[in-house]
């Protein structure tokens, strides 16, 4: 069989698949409630973008019926953006076509770990800034409770959010030292200190004040403690560009006027 028919089967066969799993017709997505805001009534059209992640995604979760495996949304979406890699990518090159699969299916993968390693790192920043919040509106003579509102208002960051959403359950009906308990497992072990003391004075009237001053010298020791280390590694991240970019032009300028000289007179 050659290269162009095989080309022709293989198109063939994802354009089949992608009219099965084709998005749902427009007079379809009008029986829909979501309406643009203030459209009269209009419904809202997906962009391209969107088209083309539930298509990956409706592929992804046929398959896993098909095996029989439970469906989870991430994983759908990877199974599909895999398939349609090795699709597209077999009739063109078909040694590269499981690596292609492996990357999109390794891609969001490894992007899902660095957006959480991002998130952790910011939370570590900002907890100093948190806790120095804390230590005033306790200072001030606000209970936990209030304290924690009134510090989740003020910080924008991700941890102010985890204790936004702690502040919400509370107001939902849920004690505020369980939620206060479910951070740690969402915003990673370097808000534990900061939960315990919290959760202490909550729970067995701890003192509050004490703890918080102690826990703000340790964070901001801790801040400047990584600082210096991440001083310290920049002469280590310049190696690379230094050798790369500067030496070739150091041997341009120096060694290689040396050595059309020393051929020149050999050739003389």
């Amino acid at each position: 069989m050659s290269p162009t028919v095989a080309f022709i089967a293989w198109s063939a066969v994802v354009m089949a698949a992608a009219w099965r799993h084709r998005p749902a017709p427009a007079r379809i997505r009008g029986l829909s409630p979501r309406t643009v805001a203030g459209g009269a009534g209009q419904p809202v059209r997906p962009s391209a973008g969107a088209s083309l992640s539930l298509l990956v995604e409706r592929l992804g979760v046929a398959v896993l019926r098909r095996s029989g495996r439970p469906v989870r949304q991430d994983t759908a979406r990877r199974l599909g953006a895999a398939l349609l890699a090795a699709a597209f990518t077999l009739p063109v090159l078909p040694p590269a076509a499981v690596p292609a699969a492996l990357v999109a299916w390794s891609v969001p993968i490894l992007r899902s770990r660095r957006g959480h390693r991002r998130r952790l790192a910011a939370i570590a920043r900002d907890l100093p800034d948190v806790v120095d919040l804390l230590v005033l509106a306790v200072g001030a003579g606000l209970t936990v409770r209030l304290a924690v509102a009134a510090v989740a208002r003020r910080s924008p960051g991700p941890l102010g959010a985890e204790l936004a959403q702690a502040g919400h359950d509370a107001d939902l009906g849920r004690r505020l030292a369980d939620a206060l308990d479910d951070i740690p497992e969402r915003a990673g072990e370097a808000t534990r200190p900061l939960v315990a003391a919290l959760i202490a004075s909550e729970r067995y009237g701890a003192p509050l004040g004490a703890s918080l001053e102690r826990l703000a010298h340790e964070v901001r020791a801790d801040r400047r403690r990584r600082a210096e280390e991440a001083a310290r590694k920049v002469p280590v991240k310049l190696l690379f560009p230094l050798v790369s970019c500067t030496l070739p032009a150091f041997g341009l300028l120096t060694v290689a006027p040396l050595i059309a000289s020393a051929v020149r007179s050999l050739r003389l």
